[in-house]
């Protein structure tokens, strides 16, 4: 599946589109420092618009164990630093799609410390980092100019699943496998693809971009409760399912909303259609039908092995006469599910 965010070489990338105009104003060497990073052959993360102008960029760096061009000092076992972001808002929730890639680049190589420098005026930005755990902890001057020093410490736990996030607290939480059909699962999980869709394009769209992931549905998924953790198993596309339906993520829940919290479909619909790419008509559908549930969740880990459901039950040992729309598993068979899925243990608390 082709990202609609891709890394490109500074050479390739136009230094003279409008998208750098902000930039050049509020950093006077950016273009030098352009310059040099094209001479290094670097990389950073772009994302280009249907004109072929750049609507988002970001370029991060090892930062050292140390970085003393801010106040107080940073002292790290290995720094990551943000060291250019920015996004044309345009309601694609595309800042999150850009944090989810630094925060998994992050937590997938060792860092212990991510951080950025702002200036104060950027106060969207700010709110956006700071529901992911990253607090004000300094600030870094540059001449006349003072920005503000954001931190993320991935060896902390915040108590909290927002700040936590790409990490999962697995310890006094319910595990359970939840079944998504093939034509939602990877337009919603990006990257979660599975080999065979390669011709599956991840679009600037909210449900695609965002971190959160509404899931409808109307089965009994009542026991659920915020901080529990979800399986999700992509059903089969061909038969027999045995090989083609595979566990492909890890999310956590944010919270459970029945219908019937919502005094009429309009004020469910507004909820639903934030996170999910369930159309109006869809939504009516399920509204009608009754007892219709919004599964809210955090996207925190794409499993690097894809695990299929003969693996989930020969070698995981789930049952294989249970529903498999949805049902709780043991602590001992979601850790296998890590182990042979080969998820990175510095995403668990």
């Amino acid at each position: 599946m082709k990202d609609c965010i891709e890394p490109k070489k500074f050479g390739e990338i136009n230094i003279n589109d409008s998208f750098f105009d902000s930039l050049k104003e509020d950093y006077l060497d950016f273009e030098d420092w352009f310059e040099r990073k094209k001479a290094n052959n670097e990389e950073a993360f772009v994302l280009y618009n249907d004109n072929k102008k750049i609507d988002g960029f970001l370029y991060y760096k090892y930062d050292g164990t140390v970085v003393e061009d801010v106040d107080p000092l940073l002292v790290g076992k290995k720094i990551l630093k943000i060291a250019t972001f920015k996004v044309n808002p345009h309601k694609t929730r595309l800042g999150e799609r850009f944090i989810k890639i630094v925060l998994d680049y992050a937590v997938q190589n060792g860092y212990d410390i991510c951080y950025l420098t702002v200036f104060p005026k950027q106060k969207r930005l700010i709110r956006e980092f700071e529901t992911y755990g990253f607090n004000k902890k300094g600030t870094k001057t540059s001449g006349k100019k003072t920005e503000e020093v954001y931190v993320k410490n991935l060896d902390v736990d915040y108590k909290d699943i927002y700040k936590n996030y790409p990490l999962i607290n697995i310890h006094s939480t319910r595990k359970y496998i939840l079944a998504i059909y093939p034509k939602y699962h990877t337009i919603m999980f990006p990257d979660s693809k599975l080999n065979t869709e390669k011709d599956v394009f991840a679009k600037d769209i909210p449900y695609t971009n965002s971190i959160h992931k509404n899931y409808i549905c109307s089965m009994d998924v009542n026991t659920l409760s915020k901080g529990d953790i979800i399986v999700l198993y992509r059903t089969a596309t061909r038969i027999p399912a045995e090989y083609s339906s595979v566990a492909t993520s890890v999310c956590v829940v944010e919270e459970i909303k029945h219908q019937n919290e919502y005094e009429n479909f309009e004020d469910f619909y507004i909820d639903a259609s934030k996170y999910s790419l369930f159309d109006r008509e869809d939504l009516h559908y399920w509204y009608r039908r009754g007892n219709c549930k919004i599964i809210k969740m955090l996207y925190n880990i794409a499993l690097p092995k894809r695990i299929t459901r003969h693996d989930l039950i020969e070698k995981i040992g789930l049952n294989r006469d249970e529903y498999w729309g949805f049902f709780e598993i043991t602590d001992d068979k979601f850790e296998a599910i890590l182990e042979k899925s080969k998820v990175n243990m510095n995403y668990i608390i």
